[in-house]
């Protein structure tokens, strides 16, 4: 066995992780990062998440076929892992271990590598990185099904479904929907939940639902899976709805129910490294486990599950460690978020309910995408724009953008609330024209 020693380990090549490498690595400190598999260079986001369904979402929108969306997002993909693992492979004092980690101790760790022997490695620091993996649900016969097809798994195939069951209604679901049904499989999606989007007001709900089914996409509500009964040609999803039982014939099953913590074979027990009650590691405000030389960075600590919260992450190390060692999660303000349909579907700050229920004086501001001449020229006119305004005050309390290019507007939004602009001050600025930004002015 191989043994060697280094000040920072990290383990998982995820966005928080390989910035945190490539910083130390440009600094000379010694640093190993460890990934299990040469097909997650870079992450999650580059391998199997952000990226090749984004990619895949815009080859739809381009009316690209779909074994020719496949073959562009595997070569987007296989270019993005290897700079990926040259930017860190290139750097002298950082090393790339491929293998399966798992602690002996608080500050030893073993590598079992498949084609090499073990490699034994203590560091002085360590990073946890390992991300999640899809949730399976426990439903009867679904183990039996060889048309089960996660969001990791599904977008893999080569041949398009002509029929996609999803079982589930959240953001990846909503992706996986829309993506497809623009493809041209025909897509159900099967919500165990009352109310679709139930977080999200009730206009909102109802405008993305609409334009679902205006894609072709049939969404059933107050639908709980009981069963997949495996078949030829089609396996049939039996479920349960109003009190009666119904199915659907899929070609591909995906199921969508989140995801859950990556801990499997890290043995954290030695280390003495504790989990919650769903498997992710507690940390404080600096990311600290209870193991104060022990960080935990990424969607495993437990947080928002997005690559820009993993990469805030690393800054508040990189401050630590670097800096004036002020930096922490509580510092984050009205983080967004983006769904990337069609079009896409943003959020940031309160939601009309939330203002409400917490006693704040609201204005409501509404317009159509449609008012706006760009949403003509690109021939999305879908959607709604919604802020949430406090009465008194013009604060910007939130905001609802479901429109084309809301990925982008939804970040000056949030800029304009952290350097607190007032709606007015937001809505009266210049922007370029023809520009979605622009749909600022368009606001009474």
């Amino acid at each position: 066995m191989e043994q060697t020693n280094t000040d920072v380990l990290i383990i998982g090549f995820g966005k928080g992780g390989k910035t945190l490498a490539g910083y130390l690595g440009k600094r000379g400190i010694e640093t190993v990062l460890v990934e299990q598999s040469e097909k997650m260079y870079g992450g999650t986001c580059i391998n199997i998440g952000c990226i090749p369904t984004k990619a895949l979402v815009v080859q739809a929108e381009r009316h690209t076929p779909y074994a020719s969306a496949v073959a562009a997002k595997d070569a987007l993909t296989g270019f993005l892992r290897g700079k990926n693992y040259d930017a860190l492979a290139g750097l002298a004092s950082v090393r790339v271990v491929t293998g399966k980690a798992s602690f002996l101790d608080a500050n030893r760790v073993q590598v079992s590598r498949p084609d090499a022997p073990d490699v034994l490695i203590q560091a002085r620091r360590i990073c946890i990185n390992t991300g999640t993996v899809p949730v399976i649900p426990g439903i009867p016969g679904l183990e039996r099904s060889s048309r089960l097809y996660s969001s990791t798994t599904l977008m893999d195939e080569k041949v398009l479904p002509p029929t996609l069951v999803i079982i589930g209604g959240g953001f990846i679901s909503l992706e996986y929907a829309s993506m497809y049904a623009q493809y041209g499989a025909r897509v159900t999606m099967l919500e165990s939940a009352p109310a679709f989007l139930p977080r999200e007001d009730q206009d909102v709900a109802a405008e993305v639902e609409k334009v679902l089914a205006q894609k072709g996409i049939e969404l059933l509500t107050g639908a709980a899976v009981t069963r997949i009964e495996p078949g030829g040609e089609t396996d049939r999803v039996v479920f349960e709805r109003a009190g009666r039982q119904a199915s659907v014939g899929a070609h591909a099953i995906l199921a969508a129910t989140g995801r859950q913590a990556y801990t499997e074979g890290l043995n954290l027990a030695a280390a003495g490294v504790l989990t919650d009650a769903k498997g992710f590691i507690p940390v404080n405000e600096r990311l600290q486990t209870n193991q104060p030389h022990i960080w935990a960075v990424g969607d495993i600590n437990g947080g928002p599950q997005f690559t820009y919260i993993s990469l805030d992450d690393y800054r508040i190390i990189r401050d630590q460690w670097h800096g004036t060692g002020e930096r922490q999660r509580t510092d984050r303000q009205n983080v967004p978020f983006c769904v990337f349909i069609s079009p896409p579907f943003a959020h940031v700050g309160l939601r009309e309910k939330e203002a409400v229920a917490a006693g704040l004086p609201v204005r409501i501001a509404k317009i159509p995408p449609g008012v706006v001449p760009r949403t003509r020229i690109l021939g999305e006119t879908q959607g709604m724009l919604k802020a949430i305004i406090h009465r008194e005050t013009d604060q910007i309390l939130g905001f609802t953008l479901f429109c084309a290019e809301a990925q982008e507007m939804i970040n000056t939004v949030r800029m304009a609330m952290n350097a607190g602009m007032t709606f007015t001050q937001l809505k009266d600025q210049i922007y370029t024209h023809p520009s979605m930004t622009e749909a600022f002015n368009y606001f009474d």
